[in-house]
């Protein structure tokens, strides 16, 4: 998975906050001109990151997925890992830092220190 930053987070960025949304709003809210976005939208769909959607086949339409969520949890760390998309794809890949699996400490909570004493 190749992403161009920051383009590629704005946008994720922009489709979190916004929700649905079209390439010129989306131009709108990152300050990248339309064509730019209208050319990294079908890159971020194909890597499942977001998907197009609407009433209309070409209607331009495009919300967030939960893998293009993850990838917004997960962007501190795009340049420290060898594979991005199975860290982000998380439990069952062979990605780690460290020693622990950081899809499955999000997902489960490990990294809460909180202890139930009642």
């Amino acid at each position: 998975m190749k992403l161009r930053r920051p383009t590629d987070f704005l946008i994720l960025e922009a489709l979190e906050d916004t929700g649905r949304n079209v390439a010129t709003n989306l131009a709108s809210h990152t300050g990248k001109n339309r064509t730019n976005i209208n050319t990294r939208l079908p890159v971020l769909e194909d890597y499942g990151l977001v998907a197009k959607i609407g009433p209309a086949e070409r209607s331009g339409l495009y919300e967030i997925t939960s893998l293009g969520k993850a990838a917004l949890v997960y962007q501190d760390q795009y340049d420290e890992v060898d594979d991005f998309g199975a860290l982000i794809e998380g439990p069952g890949t062979t990605t780690t830092i460290g020693s622990v699996d950081p899809q499955t400490s999000f997902a489960r909570g490990a990294n809460d220190e909180s202890t139930d004493e009642n």
